[in-house]
């Protein structure tokens, strides 16, 4: 890409790209409703198993700051 101008060779499919297993809209429902995608850090990453726990941990905080600012 030059000057922020694909090539026509560039906008074609590559024959090692398989979406045989591909689901048509699997993640439709929930970008319509709105998804917030945070990145974790590694080192942080480390310490969560899965996305519920870090939701746990950052209602815990909310809480504590939310009593600490009363």
């Amino acid at each position: 890409m030059r000057n922020g101008r694909a090539k026509a060779d560039d906008m074609e499919m590559k024959a090692e790209y398989d979406f045989s297993k591909g689901v048509r809209g699997k993640y439709a429902k929930s970008f319509a409703k709105g998804t917030n995608i945070v990145v974790l850090d590694p080192d942080v990453a480390k310490v969560f198993r899965n996305s519920r726990e870090v939701n746990g941990i950052l209602r815990t905080l909310t809480r504590l700051a939310n009593q600490k600012a009363r």
